[in-house]
């Protein structure tokens, strides 16, 4: 029994953090190419409001979420508090701010060493975003693993929208939280060793990726037929 509720959590906390990577990463990383390389009036406004979520405690977010779920909020209508749904909303709102700074960081020093040289062959903004992405793909593969990172390790929220109802949105942060102060430590320190060991296993991918990642030129006649094409 104790096997069983063990890997139905630690699934549980798997399959929403994958979600939640995915919507962030879906959602976050094509605007954080485009903030790499255009320029607009305002850019730093939104880059300085960008960096203050970042540092947005989780606890907020869930509050926030709470907010607007909850059944006299304005969302209230869709009945999705304390459910797998309002998790995966939490963490996606608290994850995407990183896509994005991270994304938007990873395209801009790739927008200095390779704008000029873009611009000269006529790509505008949206093309210049796609193409630096692109060359960029090994980096921003690292941006997914720590955002994933993030989400799998986060309590704050997921605890405020969902409850910690067993069975049903019980997540590993949340469990080893709950167990630890019911005394069952046997079932708590199994969750931390789990929740450890994928930190770990994502922390060794980020560490492969950087060792094996190259920033080979790109060439001119291979920038000029991609643009082409």
């Amino acid at each position: 029994m104790g096997d069983a509720t063990l890997m139905a959590i630690v699934a549980r906390s798997l399959s929403i953090s994958a979600v939640s990577c995915v919507l962030s990463c879906f959602l976050g990383l094509p605007i954080g190419a485009v903030l790499g390389v255009a320029r607009f009036k305002g850019r730093v406004v939104v880059l300085v409001f960008l960096n203050t979520l970042l540092a947005l405690p989780s606890v907020v977010v869930g509050l926030v979420v709470y907010l607007l779920l909850s059944r006299s909020g304005p969302l209230g209508f869709l009945g999705w508090l304390f459910s797998y749904k309002a998790m995966v909303i939490a963490q996606t709102i608290l994850i995407i701010p990183v896509v994005i700074a991270l994304t938007r960081q990873w395209v801009e020093d790739a927008e200095l060493n390779h704008g000029e040289q873009l611009k000269s062959l006529g790509a505008g903004t949206w093309t210049r975003s796609f193409l630096l992405a692109w060359d960029e793909r090994v980096s921003l593969i690292t941006v997914v693993i720590t955002v994933f990172g993030r989400a799998i390790s986060e309590v704050g929220a997921v605890m405020i929208v969902g409850g910690n109802i067993d069975g049903f949105t019980r997540v590993m942060t949340t469990a080893i939280a709950l167990e630890t102060s019911k005394g069952d430590l046997p079932l708590a320190l199994a969750l931390g060793i789990v929740l450890l060991g994928v930190v770990l296993a994502l922390n060794a991918m980020l560490a492969l990726l950087r060792k094996w990642r190259s920033h080979p030129s790109i060439s001119a006649m291979e920038i000029e037929g991609r643009i082409s094409a």
